[in-house]
């Protein structure tokens, strides 16, 4: 397993643990939540596709590291 597959495999991990708490979220933080699912769906397609070049990794990197502070501002919202 690659350091990529890691990533996004604690990103579904994340997404997961949060899906199942949506239900106490605000409207705010569940508009937040679509559109992450939408970035989400975007950067699986793209990592199950392979594609992991020099730029396109570079930029799904990024998404992955937005997706995962999306993801916790989301956490830290349901918990207040």
């Amino acid at each position: 397993m690659t350091d990529f597959d890691d990533i996004v495999d604690e990103l579904k991990q994340k997404r997961d643990e949060l899906r199942v708490q949506m239900h106490l979220a605000s409207k705010e933080v569940q508009e937040e939540w679509t559109e992450l699912e939408g970035k989400m769906e975007h950067f699986t397609s793209k990592a199950s596709m392979g594609e992991t070049g020099e730029g396109v990794g570079k930029a799904l990197g990024q998404l992955g590291h937005e997706l995962k502070l999306g993801y916790e501002r989301i956490r830290d919202a349901i918990k207040d």
